[in-house]
């Protein structure tokens, strides 16, 4: 496996992996629109794992304010889920993150998503007492 930052030819194997990954999300958290916004932000922390062929087996989008860092889309081929690709994806993230100066980094889950937080929890991540909230705008 070869972590990599995103590249435009990454686009097609992103799309069908997170299409397969996270079905139900909304039109904004998709390829199409979700890809080009990070884009945008040029903080080449949006990175894709690919197997020694080049086919994409997992991304991560990372995100860093000055104050708190965050991750996003940590994203595995589903035939390829406990074998290492996501600790990894989330390792390097948050070398990148650190590298920046962050400190503390922040994600969410969907409430009731057990194995992710199983996952998370694996790999130091508490349960903190707050409320998520979000608006569209």
């Amino acid at each position: 496996m070869n972590i990599v930052v995103y590249e435009e030819r990454h686009f097609e194997g992103v799309d069908a992996l997170w299409r397969r990954c996270f079905p139900n999300d909304p039109p904004r958290n998709q390829a199409a629109q979700a890809i080009p916004a990070k884009l945008a932000m040029e903080d080449d922390l949006f990175l894709v794992a690919e197997d020694q062929s080049g086919r994409v087996i997992g991304t991560t989008m990372a995100g860093y304010d000055g104050h708190r860092g965050w991750l996003y889309t940590v994203a595995v081929d589903p035939e390829l889920q406990r074998a290492g690709v996501g600790r990894q994806m989330v390792d390097h993230a948050l070398a990148e993150l650190r590298e920046r100066g962050c400190s503390k980094v922040n994600l969410q889950i969907r409430a009731g998503n057990e194995p992710v937080a199983a996952f998370y929890r694996d790999l130091g991540f508490v349960i903190e007492d707050r409320i998520s909230m979000g608006r569209e705008i």
